[in-house]
Parts: C-alpha cells; structure tokens; sequence
C-alpha cells in the first residue's frame, strides 16, 4: 500500500488538474458562445442566399454551368476541416479516420492525382504522415474563421474544377447538431446537385411557414448571367458555414472533453481521499496497538 505521503500527494497533483481542465472548460464554454453568434448572425443572411438560388430553380428556366457538370473522375480534391490544438475528445482523430475510408475508395487514383485541402494543424500533420503532400496551409482559418479567407479558397476550388484541373471536390467536417452532438459529414462540394440544393431549400420552407417560394421572374440581362454570379457566392458561401460549424463544433467538443476530465478527476479525488483516510487510520490503530501492547509487557 502507498504510503500517506504519497497518497497526499498524488491527490494534490489531482487537484492541481482538476484546475486547469476546469479552466479549459470554462474557456471553452466562452469560444462556444461565440461561436454560436457568430452562426446565428450569418444565418439569415445564407437563407436569403438559399432562398433566391432556390426561387430560381423552381421556374421553368433551363441553364448550364461549368459547377454543375458531371464527368469521370480522374483527379480528386478533399477539403478536410479539424482543429490546431488538442485536449477535445475524438474530434481530430475522428476526422482523420473517415479521410482514411475515403481515400480508399480512391485507391485506383494515383498520389498525384489526389489533392486535399487541411484546414487545421492536426489533419495537416495527419495527412504528412499518410504521405500526402497538403496543398497549402490554412491553420490560421481553423482558430479564427474569417470570410475573406473562405472566399478565397472557395475562389481557387472553383477554378480548379471550372478549369478541370479536378473533377470532384468533397468537403470532410463535424456539423454542430447541439451541445452534446457534432455529427461528421462528408459532401460533395463540386459539382454542385442544383436538384438537391432546391430539395433541401423546399423542406425548409415547409419547415418555416413565415416563408414562401416565389417563381414569378423575369431575368435581365439573361440566365447564365444570372447564374455565373449567383453560384460562386453560394459556394463561397458554403465554405465559409462549414468553416463556422466545425469551429463551433470542435469547441463543444473540446467543452465535453474537459468537463468528462473534471469529473474523472474528481472521482479520481473522492477515491484518494477514501484510501488516504483508509491508510491514515490504519497508521493510528497500528501505533494505539503497539502502544497498548507495550504497556502490556
């Protein structure tokens, strides 16, 4: 059995954790709040975005464009979003792993022919180790999300695919559900399933009553113009949301992760205590007993 010192000891080192992860917690909790205003005022603004692109696609107006078309894969680009720093439960390492199932789906592709995107310090390391060469550093978007930035890299997808220097763009991300949930998605980014993005838009409005579709327009000067302007800021637009959303999330995460670490800490203090009392006692009743046997020879 440890002796008392060490006991006392190991229960202040605990102690001492229990802090700073409480810290960590509350910190957290603050980025989390944030974050979440910062999505809720960006919000209205993508709805009206949605609203419009989906008003549009509900008219009997035809239109092609170069973020629609489909073609044989031949180069694959991933966008895959985690977080700079550690301590937030399986956020990464979870990111990291559906990277792993999905370039084995691509495993016909040579090296070459798979470019990915890390937002985050942790999938850039990630992909390094897999022997992937990232295509860039973006470790300053996963602390603070900023739209010019997001635009720019939206800007370089969609020239690179509009240029067919790729023929798919997939996204890799933990969409924020609620306090306790971070559900990882993968989406295709490009090309863009107007049917699914007027879909989507259609069980939305139905969703909200306060909101209707409208398909009464006449376009000037023509569709495609009207077109070319309105999906690279839909685009640009999805970027930047997915860029909020995991932000948000790894901070939920992050929040859960040191809250389970406080309470395993103070459980952990509970059960020292216990065995610290424990040897403590027994340390008194071995002295009484020595003392009494002493007296008694």
């Amino acid at each position: 059995m440890a002796s008392l010192k060490e006991v006392k000891s190991r229960i202040n080192s605990v102690m001492s954790t229990r802090q700073i992860t409480s810290a960590m917690k509350m910190v957290a909790s603050a980025k989390l709040h944030k974050a979440q205003g910062r999505i809720e005022n960006m919000l209205p603004y993508q709805q009206k975005l949605n609203e419009i692109l989906t008003n549009f696609l509900c008219t009997d107006a035809s239109f092609e464009s170069p973020y629609t078309e489909e073609r044989p894969v031949m180069r694959m680009a991933f966008v895959v979003f985690s977080s700079n720093t550690s301590l937030c439960g399986s956020f990464n390492s979870n990111v990291t792993k559906m990277l792993e199932r999905t370039l084995t789906e691509y495993q016909s592709l040579s090296r070459e022919n798979i470019l990915i995107y890390p937002i985050g310090k942790k999938i850039e390391e990630a992909v390094r180790k897999m022997g992937y060469e990232p295509q860039g550093s973006y470790r300053l978007m996963a602390d603070t999300p900023l739209f010019t930035e997001a635009y720019e890299l939206a800007a370089r997808l969609i020239r690179e695919f509009a240029m067919k220097n790729v023929d798919r763009v997939e996204l890799i991300y933990h969409h924020f559900k609620s306090m306790g949930t971070q559900e990882l998605l993968r989406e295709t980014y490009l090309p863009i399933d107007l049917v699914r993005v007027a879909e989507e838009a259609r069980h939305e409005t139905v969703a909200d009553s306060t909101r209707c579709l409208k398909n009464d327009y006449i376009v000037e000067p023509s569709v495609d113009g009207l077109i070319a302007e309105l999906l690279p800021k839909v685009l640009s637009q999805k970027i930047f949301t997915v860029l909020l959303d995991s932000n948000t999330s790894e901070h939920a995460a992050r929040m859960l992760a040191m809250q389970a670490a406080t309470d395993n800490a103070n459980d952990l203090i509970q059960d020292l205590t216990k065995q610290y009392n424990k040897s403590r006692q027994q340390a008194i009743t071995n002295e009484l007993l020595d003392i009494v046997g002493g007296s008694l020879r």
